[in-house]
């Protein structure tokens, strides 16, 4: 099973080039791993770095950028947890145009759970393991 949710791409996202941004695309990814934690998890990220004190900085990236996406683009952002540590965790994310099957990002992030008063690692709490273990890459990918 794995998590989805649809970002469109802004006129203010777009380059001189008439494409996304790389960075944005960034951001769009982190749109979806908020979504993640909200429609996933259940619990707002907001909620998870206020109230419970645990945020998940990304601390590795290897994204490839298969296709350009341009202005109007709507993408489905697909998220699995193809591994999870004691408390980092990898997060694969797929962005593919609407209505198509193709892939035009693919990014693997390593995240890890930090305390939010000491920015030191912490175990992954029992309850969001067990999401991230229910999310795990669909088998056809």
């Amino acid at each position: 099973m794995s998590f989805t949710t649809s970002l469109k791409v802004r006129f203010g996202d777009i380059d001189h080039a008439g494409i996304a941004y790389y960075p944005n695309l960034y951001h769009y990814l982190h749109i979806a791993f908020e979504e993640f934690f909200e429609g996933h998890v259940g619990i707002s990220y907001p909620d998870l770095l206020d109230k419970e004190r645990i945020g998940f900085p990304t601390v590795r990236v290897a994204t490839e950028f298969v296709e350009p996406i341009r202005y109007g683009d709507i993408l489905s952002i697909r998220i699995s947890v193809p591994r999870i540590g004691i408390s980092s965790a990898d997060i694969l994310f797929e962005a593919t145009r609407m209505e198509e099957s193709s892939p035009c990002i693919v990014s693997r992030q390593t995240v890890v759970a930090v305390d939010m008063r000491t920015f030191r690692p912490v175990p992954i709490p029992p309850r969001l393991r067990e999401s991230f273990a229910a999310c795990t890459p669909d088998l056809a990918t």
